[in-house]
């Protein structure tokens, strides 16, 4: 228990003083840069424009900081401070004869608490950050509204899955876990599929692109890269954020081009195709096949590492559980596994930009290297992106490259 116990405090301060370490490099890196914009965007961004990015880095950052703490606590709380113990023994008291559902209701509780400790972060990152930057868009009620949204579709969609996880874990013998992962990868691949045609439109509205001279062209786009879709659509982005963005979604036949109302009153048409373009270049270049490999594989080397732990004591007890159980190894090792995870973060953060590079490449063969440019300086200059981010910070966390990287590369093809 006490070798258990010290690998994962040593694991919570690599974790946290990691994250507080990155976090001031970067607010000091871009402080330092704050009153003069790089050369490579003299022409294109004010000193004014580049100023408010700086300041909006920095103050998401400093919440970054006191969150990580809050967060960090919250663990220590719940699994050394007796917190899920607590949550477990009440439970027990109150449903003494139905382990399931009491398994149930305590990883629902535990993730409850987790929830109320990051609402009031989302918030104050909307109202007072986005707010101050003129980026926030949405009412309170908007806000809340989501917050429930969210809740219900996560216990309809959660609760099926959660219920055959302990009920596998707890009849179908030693490889329980390799039927959770079969039972985990056909439903995200289920929910690839549905997402866009069925939650999606829960929370924004979709409406059909009507600009026929646009349309006419994205289409001319799709065709020759051969990219099929359900329909092109314009997202009410600006009920929400005055951000701007464009992407795909769905599986299969169901996918469909997705363009934020932000994004198309800002760009014009040469830039719209270009950033689209980019955007065709994940799904031909298969990195979306290939990211979802990759999560098949991480889920399956994890569930195999929880179908080891479930079985030592020395895993419940080095986390401040004294009474082992389905629902306590399945939770304690949700709350742990972050920690596993974050040192893996650099890998998969340079694996991302590598994908991004490669989209631009595709961008540049099917559009126009020199109009994706000009997208990208008004994304940045509109979203307040900073063009100085700590590098890093930015290796450890970024899954998109600095701008000047990704603006000099565009501008060697």
């Amino acid at each position: 228990m006490a070798t258990f116990t010290t690998l994962f405090l040593a694991l919570v301060f690599i974790s946290v003083f990691t994250q507080q370490w990155l976090g001031r490099r970067q607010i000091a890196h871009v402080t330092t840069h704050r009153d003069s914009v790089p050369a490579a965007f003299s022409a294109n961004i004010s000193l004014e424009s580049h100023q408010k990015a700086a300041d909006y880095s920095v103050a998401k950052s400093r919440l970054n900081l006191i969150e990580s703490l809050a967060t960090t606590l919250l663990l220590l709380m719940l699994t050394l401070g007796g917190g899920m113990q607590w949550i477990d023994r009440s439970m027990t008291v109150m449903l003494p004869q139905h382990e399931m559902f009491r398994g149930v209701l305590v990883i629902l509780a535990v993730l409850l608490v987790s929830s109320v400790v990051e609402l009031p972060f989302d918030y104050y990152r909307s109202f007072v950050i986005d707010a101050k930057f003129g980026f926030n868009k949405m009412t309170t009620a908007i806000f809340f509204k989501d917050v429930f949204k969210h809740a219900l579709v996560g216990l309809a969609m959660g609760l099926p899955l959660l219920f055959a996880a302990l009920w596998l874990m707890h009849s179908a013998g030693s490889y329980w876990w390799l039927w959770l992962w079969c039972v985990w990868s056909v439903f995200n691949l289920l929910m690839l599929a549905v997402y866009p045609t069925f939650i999606a439109p829960l929370f924004n509205k979709f409406s059909p692109m009507t600009d026929d001279g646009l349309k006419m062209r994205i289409e001319a786009l799709l065709l020759k890269c051969g990219f099929k879709s359900q329909g092109l659509f314009v997202m009410d982005g600006s009920l929400r954020s005055s951000h701007g963005n464009a992407y795909f979604t769905g599986f299969g036949a169901n996918k469909r081009v997705v363009f934020f109302d932000t994004l198309l009153e800002r760009l014009g048409a040469d830039e719209i195709e270009a950033v689209l373009a980019h955007e065709l270049g994940h799904f031909k270049r298969h990195h979306v096949i290939k990211r979802i490999a990759m999560m098949f594989a991480v889920s399956f080397v994890g569930l195999a590492l929880l179908g080891w732990l479930k079985q030592a004591d020395w895993f419940y007890t080095g986390l401040g559980v004294s009474t082992p159980s389905d629902h306590a190894a399945l939770i304690l090792f949700l709350l742990v596994a972050p920690l596993l995870t974050f040192i893996l973060r650099p890998l998969f953060a340079a694996y991302s930009r590598s994908n991004e590079f490669e989209a631009d490449e595709y961008a540049a063969q099917y559009s126009s290297a020199k109009h994706l440019i000009d997208a990208l300086v008004k994304l940045y200059r509109d979203n307040a992106s900073t063009l100085t981010p700590d590098p890093l910070h930015s290796a450890f966390y970024d899954s998109h490259p600095p701008a000047s990287l990704r603006v000099a590369r565009l501008q060697t093809l």
